[in-house]
């Protein structure tokens, strides 16, 4: 790159020092100019200094099937690039309130989550303490006019689901804005990891978000694997690579199951309900959860799939993917249905695209992106699944990508299972953690793209440990998608995108 990012690969660790530390003008100029060229920002965020803090920013392109990685040092302020690039907008906001330095000129200057930031000193959003605010007190943007009105709802909502707030400017049905307004459970989960690894930061990394438990399970073993100097065995390898993609059919299939019911169109609702269970089941087979938890440890995995397993889960995958298609078929086949998903909730590919959107949701609307593909990763690296891609940006856009992909991990996992490598160990134990390193990784959960970026000390220990959830970059798609829409269509737009409270209040 031209501005001197430091490039590698997924899953790889190097020295700090060779991050490259520019200064402001060449950094900020660096990150437009590489937007500009189809680079993408994975990840942007803060170490807290004494002075002010020290911003990393990670990049990842496409085109070569790289990562790049750069750094600066600011003061107690920096120049905000939101309006320019708008994909930066809350990783800007989340810099401001961790690390207490402001985003000069950011076009809309809020709280992400509320939170007390990561270092000491005097806060600027009100508290004099840096304690921040309370959660959900802050200014609120309103369409002025006679006719206009709002419709609040949440943060409790009607039902077992986390907190979040939801503020609609109307005229009559038709939404002119939607404001989502998160972190009322921040968990501080971030902050808990500096000074680790210790005996509990797998079991923080598979709580991130519990319904993607092998996702930021897999991405935090690949950092550990690769600061502790091991390599999973290829048996465990294609081990969470089943468990990943079973992780994928059941949410896909759940969201769907959910759509459908969304427009009341129970047959479809009922029958995903029931074998949404069916996939969790497969994953119980393998470790005795259903989401996975205790299956992935860093350099490998804890438990086997011996020949008997995986001739059952073989057996089971063919009822499934029997059931599923004719459940799913029901959608496509019931013209009220279409009527219902389609045209609801659009969003176009160069909008997609500004803000960052990553996933499902941006390869409904056109947008060829998929870090199995681009950045593989574990048995991505040796067998491929191929990228489906769905032009159209709206429910019913979101909701045949979830079924194509569906098709596309049951094959893979069949697969798998049927040519397991060879038995004779699971597990490459790490001797601790290198110091004075940086590693990055990246995993496809079902939602879309995981980015965890370790920092480790002198001592062998995280002084930063930042996660990104895709979540993070797609909230501000839905709120878009609302946009000109009946705001009766908001509980139909929201499933189709179905992200996650939890994962974006860490």
């Amino acid at each position: 790159m031209s501005f001197g990012m430091k490039q590698f690969y997924n899953g790889v660790s190097f020295p700090r020092t060779d991050i490259p530390l520019l200064d402001n003008d060449s950094f900020f100029q660096g990150l437009l100019d590489a937007t500009d060229r189809d680079w993408r920002v994975c990840s942007y965020f803060g170490v807290p200094s004494p002075s002010g803090a020290t911003l990393y920013c990670v990049m990842a392109s496409k085109a070569s099937g790289s990562l790049a990685i750069a750094a600066t040092q600011v003061g107690r302020s920096f120049p905000s690039l939101a309006k320019a690039c708008p994909q930066l907008h809350l990783f800007e906001r989340e810099i401001a309130e961790q690390c207490l330095v402001r985003p000069e000129g950011h076009p809309w200057f809020k709280p992400v989550r509320f939170q007390k930031p990561l270092c000491d000193g005097a806060g600027f959003w009100s508290a004099d303490d840096g304690a921040g605010l309370l959660p959900g007190v802050m200014d609120f943007y309103r369409v002025e006019g006679d006719e206009v009105h709002e419709v609040a709802v949440g943060p409790v909502h009607a039902g077992i689901i986390e907190p979040g707030h939801f503020r609609f400017q109307c005229h009559g049905e038709e939404v002119f804005h939607l404001e989502i307004s998160l972190g009322y459970q921040h968990r501080g989960i971030e902050r808990a990891l500096i000074g680790g690894p210790s005996p509990r930061t797998m079991h923080m990394m598979e709580t991130i978000a519990g319904d993607t438990t092998i996702g930021h399970g897999q991405a935090f073993c690949m950092n550990m694997e690769t600061l502790g100097s091991v390599f999973a065995p290829p048996r465990a390898e294609a081990l969470r690579g089943v468990a990943l993609e079973l992780e994928r059919l059941a949410n896909h299939t759940g969201d769907l199951g959910a759509i459908a019911g969304d427009v009341g169109y129970l047959p479809t609702a009922s029958f995903c309900g029931r074998i949404r269970g069916d996939f969790l089941n497969m994953t119980a087979m393998l470790c005795g959860s259903r989401f996975g938890r205790g299956l992935l440890r860093p350099g490998g995995m804890v438990h086997d799939c011996d020949s008997e397993i995986a001739e059952d889960m073989l057996q089971r995958l063919q009822v499934a993917r029997k059931e599923v298609s004719e459940a799913i078929n029901l959608l496509w086949e019931t013209p009220s249905v279409m009527a219902r998903l389609e045209n609801t909730g659009l969003l176009s590919e160069p909008v997609a695209r500004e803000i960052g959107l990553v996933g499902p949701a941006a390869r409904a609307c056109g947008m060829n992106r998929d870090v199995r593909r681009d950045h593989p990763f574990g048995m991505y690296r040796m067998s491929q699944i191929p990228v489906i891609t769905v032009d159209g940006g709206d429910v019913h856009a979101r909701a045949r990508v979830r079924w194509l992909e569906m098709e596309r991990s049951l094959d893979f996992i069949e697969e798998q299972l049927r040519q397991l490598p060879r038995a004779g160990g699971l597990i490459n134990q790490p001797r601790g953690i290198a110091t004075g390193k940086c590693a990055v990784a990246l995993t496809e959960g079902w939602r879309g793209e995981i980015c965890h970026v370790a920092l480790t000390d002198d001592q062998g220990c995280f002084e930063r440990y930042k996660i990104t959830d895709p979540s993070f970059h797609n909230w501000t798609g839905l709120a878009l998608a609302l946009r000109d829409q009946q705001i009766s269509d908001f509980p139909l737009c929201n499933k189709s995108f179905n992200l996650s409270y939890c994962g974006f209040d860490l």
